[in-house]
């Protein structure tokens, strides 16, 4: 008997080995890398250092994607680059090799661990497990790369909506204050502290001293970050210009609507919390609350039926 949870809890310390091992790969372990904005700046990006290692193995593979099969998935997979900000660190062909080497590489490396640690485990449960426990890995390592870059994207979007409001306020300052608008934008982005808004800022800037109007140029902007609230933003300014319509009014309306959606949606995750919080009080919380209410009178009802 005690041989049997000597190896049992040798073979949970192996699991809790493995699964620190490649939670360290996939979500803590990050290296800082730089990209360079259009006027010359350096921008921190953080990418998970599981990619970087895969990265150089990646034009191996830059051959699979050169059919006319691929076309839609690599304009789906630039857009998301595009709208994330990686797009100047990774390509769409590294990111679709990663996609490959990822589940490939550290996934085969996971089925040889987990399949020489089961086949010495002596436990049942682990043993109808063996098939779930060295195919899970794989599985994991495969939908990493889409999942990182779709989180990438979310977080980029947030960040845009966070500093939207306060940026179309200190522009609405500038232009009220009699600057034009692109010069109010280059006072903006002048900060040493840039936010994800203020990089695509510099690239609308960067696209207009090139010979884009400034209508075009902020429609690229939308387009690229396909975000509905710069969209409607950037709606608002090209009717603006296209009407004649002073751009300082539509940026104080448009300003006070965007404050008025982050306040909207500070309000329903205000209400989402109880919900969000009850699975957590349920399964955790309850259960510790309950044995040190009734562990000691169920402890005194057993020791009076023995």
């Amino acid at each position: 008997m005690t041989s049997e949870i000597l190896k049992f809890l040798v073979s949970c310390l192996w699991a809790l080995a493995g699964c620190g091992l490649t939670w360290y790969f996939m979500i803590s372990a990050k290296e800082i890398t730089y990209i360079t904005l259009a006027d010359g700046r350096r921008q921190a990006r953080v990418i998970p250092i599981l990619f970087k290692l895969l990265l150089p193995l990646a034009p191996n593979l830059f051959g699979l994607f050169n059919n006319k099969n691929m076309d839609k998935t690599k304009e789906k997979v630039y857009k998301q680059l595009t709208a994330s900000g990686y797009d100047d660190l990774i390509t769409v062909n590294e990111f679709l090799a990663l996609r490959i080497l990822t589940p490939l590489i550290p996934g085969v490396i996971w089925m040889v661990i987990a399949y020489v640690i089961l086949r010495y485990s002596q436990q049942n449960i682990l043993i109808k497990l063996r098939p779930m426990l060295i195919i899970g890995g794989p599985l994991m390592f495969a939908i990493m790369p889409s999942n990182w870059l779709r989180s990438a994207v979310k977080k980029r979007h947030m960040q845009i909506q966070k500093s939207l409001p306060f940026t179309l306020d200190l522009l609405t300052l500038a232009v009220e204050a009699g600057m034009d608008f692109m010069s109010a934008i280059q006072r903006n982005v002048e900060h040493d502290k840039l936010t994800a808004l203020d990089e695509e800022l510099i690239r609308v800037l960067h696209e207009n001293q090139l010979g884009k109007t400034r209508r075009d140029a902020l429609k690229s902007m939308s387009i690229r970050v396909n975000l509905s609230e710069l969209k409607s933003v950037v709606n608002a300014l090209v009717q603006a210009d296209e009407l004649g319509v002073s751009i300082g009014s539509i940026l104080k309306i448009q300003s006070e609507q965007m404050r008025q959606k982050r306040f909207e949606r500070a309000e329903k995750l205000a209400q989402e919390a109880p919900v969000k919080m009850l699975f957590p009080l349920l399964g955790l919380i309850f259960p510790s609350v309950l044995l040190i209410l009734a562990g000691p009178m169920i402890f005194n009802m057993l020791k009076q039926l023995m």
